[in-house]
């Protein structure tokens, strides 16, 4: 019956029963009707360990997980490579420091050479202050920035015609 009075259906369902709709064609809502919802055939509550035992050693992985690994992520691995290398370069550096120590030679920086310490005077210095002189700016001028504009805009302009008349000529051959 398509026209089921709901109220009184909904009193009427019995064990297992439900009202079901469904969505056909473009969204839209079937008529509803009574049906049987199957109980579920699963079992409520945790295996036995048996049960459990039974079920890995028959799975197709088996074997392949059982063994721990204590594998390093590659996070890990590069941080360890970086800091591997931190302490030989550490060590470098402080190899020839000791032999610029006991031979007097002048010792290696990351700028460059630094001269050993031959008596120096280890006041500070009073450095003569230089008048800065102005920088020109990296930037264009104005004339500069019109100019650059109009020559690009009238390079695109050049280039779509090119193109259109290119692909004109190519259009009629055919």
């Amino acid at each position: 019956n398509p026209k089921l009075d709901t109220e009184r259906v909904i009193t009427e369902l019995g064990v297992g029963e439900a009202l079901v709709s469904t969505l056909e064609g473009k969204g839209i809502p079937s008529i509803v009707e009574r049906t049987l919802v199957r109980p579920p055939s699963s079992r409520l509550g945790p295996v036995t360990k048996a049960e459990r035992r039974e079920l890995i050693q028959s799975s197709a992985v088996f074997g392949l997980y059982e063994r721990l690994k204590d594998r390093h992520s590659a996070y890990e691995m590069l941080e360890q490579r970086a800091q591997d290398e931190l302490r030989q370069e550490e060590k470098q550096r402080s190899k020839e420091e000791r032999h610029a120590q006991k031979h007097g030679e002048p010792r290696r920086t990351r700028s460059g050479f630094e001269l050993p310490d031959f008596g120096r005077d280890d006041r500070p210095r009073q450095e003569s202050r230089r008048k800065t002189s102005s920088r020109r700016s990296n930037r264009d001028s104005v004339l500069e920035a019109g100019m650059k504009s109009a020559a690009r805009s009238l390079g695109s302009s050049l280039g779509r015609a090119l193109v259109r008349g290119l692909l004109g000529s190519l259009k009629r051959g055919f």
